[in-house]
């Protein structure tokens, strides 16, 4: 009886300069092995299907219980987290290439800056002037904070970003997980102070408005983040704020 085996289809790149290629792998199937694993598998024994000895495969990964988000890559069409893809849940031959909307830094890793990037524009952060200690602050109320708690849970994965037919090379949008974070940090007691700054980030180009309403971010999420609603509460809150800011002029 023949020996059941996982076959692997990787789209490889070796530097970010340098055209990407396909490798073929063939890997002993073992009960519950998640992508990782096949990856891992690989590493310990880089060899093609057709015999070749090859570099082993560059990839992202840290807390493998889809927390940290840096496992994000397209497997079989779709982006998602690699370390919660079931190799028994995929249909193979299993393809694995890099997300496209970032820059490839060598195989499957990938450069996120422009996620980064688009956290400092919107500033998803709650400023705190000096070191000292200033108290608990105020308390949110209980339907606020399990609310927040849900927006909270972005892990700046990308699958967002590569899921957003407004999300490319030609493109300045900075994406639902920006706008998503925006929301949180504006409705939080503290944050509240600086949510004017935060608008500001989201308006003009790259901003809530060019949203193009196509939902393919609210559906690949892997946190299940109700970003579509916060794009929605944001594009109230910047049209509410540049009729203020028309009657201030």
């Amino acid at each position: 009886m023949a020996e059941k085996t996982i076959h692997l289809i990787v789209t490889r790149q070796d530097t970010p300069e340098s055209a990407p290629y396909k490798q073929e792998f063939k890997i002993p199937y073992r009960p519950n092995m998640n992508i990782i694993s096949c990856l891992m598998e690989i590493r310990r024994n880089p060899v093609t299907a057709d015999g070749k000895q090859v570099a082993p495969i560059v990839w992202e990964m840290n807390c493998l219980e889809e927390v940290c988000g840096a496992c994000s890559m397209v497997i079989n069409g779709k982006p998602r987290q690699s370390c919660t893809s079931l190799v028994d849940k995929l249909e193979q031959p299993i393809r694995l290439e890099p997300m496209s909307t970032f820059p490839v830094v060598r195989d499957l890793a990938i450069d996120r800056s422009r996620m980064f990037d688009g956290l400092k524009r919107v500033k998803a952060w709650i400023p705190i002037d000096g070191t000292h200690d200033l108290g608990p602050g105020p308390r949110m109320p209980e339907v606020d904070r399990q609310w927040a708690y849900e927006l909270s849970r972005c892990m700046t994965c990308g699958v967002c970003l590569e899921a957003c037919p407004n999300v490319n090379d030609k493109s300045p949008f900075v994406g639902a997980f920006a706008i998503s974070q925006v929301r949180l940090f504006n409705e939080h007691p503290t944050g509240k102070m600086n949510a004017e700054e935060r608008l500001e980030g989201i308006m003009g180009e790259g901003g809530v408005t060019d949203c193009g309403n196509s939902q393919n971010c609210v559906q690949s999420c892997p946190k299940g983040i109700p970003l579509t609603t916060s794009i929605a509460a944001m594009n109230r809150a910047t049209t509410l704020y540049s009729i203020k800011n028309f009657f201030r002029s």
